[in-house]
């Protein structure tokens, strides 16, 4: 009597791994981009910002207000005042969450909310948590360089009277070149993992990492056009902190508008 034959056995499943489904870093379709689209960007976020003029201005006070507090605390300890304006690359971003959420909501034909702008970090503040303690390490990191470079450019502390001009002393002159590369380096590295990351991780269910290196991936894949835009933030950036900070009033949330259609711009939607 001849047996019929027996089924295969079905292949073990394993189980689904915490934050499967997620898009790996090479799946993130990225958009080629255009010389002209930084300008683009501007103006797009110059757009948002005369929509929800009121909720800019807020954050762009916010801005202005770090200025002020770290030219104060210039006064007293040049040194750590130094290392602590990294921080601007670190707690910029986290303050621009609220200006994606308006932008975002913008897009959506939806009315610009100040409250959900404030809580926007809520939806994801775990992914959040994990992104700013990288930039966290970063900015620790450059501060302790920024604090060795003082150590071996003087002879004790320096005194500048409490005055950045100071700086521009020409015995000063090695002090200011070695300290710049260094703090272009780590400008750079958090430029280039954050550029695109913080309004990935508010649009989308992403993780921490794939969202930093998808960003990184953009400015290696395409490095003429984000470096165009990181100057083009760099030198706006600088000239509106000329006159007492207060160009941060409009030029702080006009650059978060801009920065998340840079990520519109830049990031394929999902398939």
């Amino acid at each position: 009597m001849s047996n019929a034959p027996s089924e295969a056995p079905e292949a073990a499943q394993d189980p689904p791994q915490p934050g499967a489904g997620q898009a790996r870093p090479s799946q993130v379709e990225l958009r080629p981009l255009h010389w002209t689209a930084p300008l683009s960007w501007l103006h797009l976020g110059w757009r948002d910002f005369t929509r929800a003029p009121a909720i800019g201005l807020f954050y762009g006070a916010s801005f202005a207000g770090m200025g002020w507090l770290l030219l104060w605390l210039f006064r007293g300890a040049p040194a750590y005042t130094l290392a602590l304006s990294a921080g601007f690359l670190l707690l910029g971003p986290f303050l621009c969450l609220g200006l994606y959420d308006v932008s975002r909501r913008l897009e959506r034909g939806e009315p610009a909310s100040f409250i959900g702008s404030l809580t926007a970090w809520k939806t994801r503040s775990g992914t959040l948590a994990i992104f700013g303690g990288v930039l966290l390490i970063l900015e620790m990191l450059w501060g302790r360089a920024a604090l060795v470079i003082f150590a071996v450019s003087f002879d004790g502390m320096p005194d500048f009277k409490g005055s950045l001009l100071a700086l521009l002393d020409p015995e000063n002159l090695g002090f200011i070149i070695v300290y710049l590369l260094v703090g272009s380096v780590f400008a750079g590295l958090i430029f280039a993992v954050s550029v695109v990351a913080m309004p990935m991780i508010l649009d989308r269910q992403l993780d921490a990492i794939t969202a930093g290196l998808t960003s990184l991936r953009l400015c290696v894949e395409q490095p003429g056009v984000m470096l165009l835009w990181g100057a083009t933030l760099t030198l706006l950036v600088v000239l509106a902190m000329l006159p007492g900070f207060a160009g941060l009033l409009v030029v702080g949330p006009v650059l978060g508008h801009a920065s998340w259609h840079a990520y519109r711009a830049a990031v394929a939607e999902p398939a």
